[in-house]
């Protein structure tokens, strides 16, 4: 199980000591118990260009959470991990110092000589970068590189520039920590935030005008690699019994345009927008930053970790009692229970604050103008098939993870291994990725969005994704559950060595993840 794996965990970095804390806390003071849910401060782009410097630093609270925040520091307030919008083509400019403060006589890794982007030196629960998760960029050093860039404390800091590509898709993306073996504890700490390509009102009109909300769902464990209970929390206000509900305010009857990232460090989310009770339809706009081709109405949208979603929402007349929440979801014998739980009370009153609406800015766009559009009637130069396994260890379930290309010996991932897959600049593949562990997992790819073909045999609307659930295996006797998509290489963009993996963050960290080098 996964908390079988944070004690595991534990004995490696720390051998069973707590961390010792230098005294500087430098994390700003989160939200109080049910107070009503503000969007966190949003950055925008000034004339094609955003730049911004964050400060990484690192606290524990008063209840013993020890956190990881992104802090922005534009007057003498510190704000924590704002909401960074850019448009189509504009530049993101994005410094970074590393001000983590905490004993580190725990496990350390180092990347190959003469491989490092940054300050170099090892991986430690002290260093940084910054993963730009879902954006179709380089992963080039500067970029959205993970496997080299290292930020560590007291160094005056790193500068990613990133170019927006002309056609990105608009959408919600995301932003947190990528160091590996360490990922886990720095988000599991709170270190996320939205990001925002602008644009979707061109494609899908019926979002102009309406109330937007951005929304990042975090879970935080006391101890990461710890076993118990964990809270949720919704733009940094826990949402735990016996504690009051965070509260979202709604006018009687308007609608809204939800933009919602699970940043958690584990948990499949079935959300629901329930009124006294009852389910409501909602109509998907978007999954993991790209709009859908046809919006359809949902009455459950489920986001795996790391995953996105965009829904249009309606408030209920006043008096009805309404709640936005996550249900129940199954991840198998080997994986933790996600239980249902509300996230938000809604608020229903006349006096609501109106927060920012969704303007119009330029002309319509179209799909098949966005990047990948075209995919679906490309011939694949390459068919692939990939799984997930776990190995077992007495009764103490599984004791080490893997995703494996198949034909391959399975191996954990190392920073100087060898690419796992190989391919060209114009490739065009399909994969099938399998579970054949006895719980779910979910499949992320870096630097692209795949075209989602089947699940399990079975055709499926071609939605976009860059993350998405692979059930777990029931076992003896059943087949594994699997996923076909479209791997789109064409883009001479996304050129080079980056990653796929496991976004349940400890399976990643522990080495469910692999190098592909996408060669010029």
């Amino acid at each position: 199980m996964r908390s079988v794996f944070r004690c595991l965990l534990a004995m490696v970095v720390c051998g069973f000591s707590f961390l010792q804390v230098v005294a500087q806390a430098s994390c700003p003071p989160r939200p109080a118990f049910g107070s009503v849910v503000q969007d966190t401060v949003s950055l925008t782009s000034q004339k094609g260009v955003l730049a911004a410097e964050f400060t990484m630093g690192h606290s524990v609270d008063q209840f013993g959470y020890t956190h990881y925040c992104y802090n922005y520091n534009a007057t003498s307030t510190s704000l924590e991990s704002p909401t960074l919008r850019v448009h189509q083509g504009d530049t993101l400019i994005l410094r970074v110092k590393d001000r983590i403060q905490q004993d580190d006589a725990g496990m350390k890794m180092s990347l190959p000589p003469g491989q490092t982007c940054g300050d170099g030196g090892p991986m430690t629960l002290q260093s940084t970068n910054v993963h730009f998760h879902g954006l179709n960029v380089s992963p080039y050093c500067h970029e959205d590189n993970v496997l080299t860039t290292l930020i560590q404390p007291g160094t005056p800091g790193f500068e990613f520039k990133i170019p927006i590509p002309a056609d990105e898709p608009p959408g919600l993306y995301w932003y947190h920590p990528h160091v590996h073996g360490f990922t886990e504890f720095q988000v599991n700490g709170g270190a996320a935030g939205a990001l925002v390509v602008e644009g979707m009102e061109k494609i899908h009109p019926q979002v102009a005008g309406l109330t937007e909300r951005v929304f990042t769902i975090r879970q935080q464990y006391l101890v990461p690699w710890i076993p118990g209970p964990y809270e949720l929390s919704i733009n940094f206000i826990v949402s735990a019994f016996p504690h009051p509900q965070p509260k979202i305010l709604m006018k009687p009857g308007e609608k809204q345009f939800w933009r919602v990232a699970n940043a958690t460090v584990q948990d499949f989310m079935p959300l629901q927008f329930q009124v006294n009770g009852t389910p409501q339809p909602m109509e998907l706009i978007a999954l993991d930053g790209y709009p859908l081709a046809q919006t359809r109405m949902e009455t459950t949208i489920l986001v795996p970790p790391a995953g996105r979603a965009e829904f249009i929402v309606q408030a209920p007349a006043a008096g009805a009692t309404a709640s936005f929440a996550t249900l129940n979801y199954s991840t198998g014998p080997t994986g933790n229970a996600d239980l249902p739980q509300t996230i938000a009370a809604v608020e229903v009153t006349s006096g609501a604050d109106q927060s920012p609406a969704v303007k119009s800015t330029g002309p319509p766009l179209h799909l098949e103008n966005l990047k990948f559009a075209d995919v679906a009637k490309q011939i694949p130069t390459a068919q692939r098939k990939l799984f997930f396994s776990e190995e077992f260890g007495g009764t103490n379930g599984p004791i080490q993870f893997y995703i494996t290309v198949d034909g391959q010996p399975q191996r954990v991932f190392e920073a100087n291994e060898k690419p796992a897959i190989t391919t060209k600049v114009g490739a065009v593949e399909d994969w099938t990725i399998e579970n054949r562990a006895l719980e779910t997992h979910a499949f992320h790819m870096h630097q692209i969005h795949f075209l989602m073909m089947e699940v399990d045999g079975k055709p499926v609307t071609n939605d976009y994704r860059d993350t998405i659930e692979i059930p777990f295996w029931e076992g003896p006797g059943h087949p594994y559950h699997s996923v076909k998509v479209r791997m789109d290489f064409r883009d001479p963009t996304i050129a080079g060595t980056f990653v796929f993996h496991c976004h349940i963050l400890l399976h990643e960290d522990l080495g469910m993840m692999h190098k592909i080098l996408v060669e010029p």
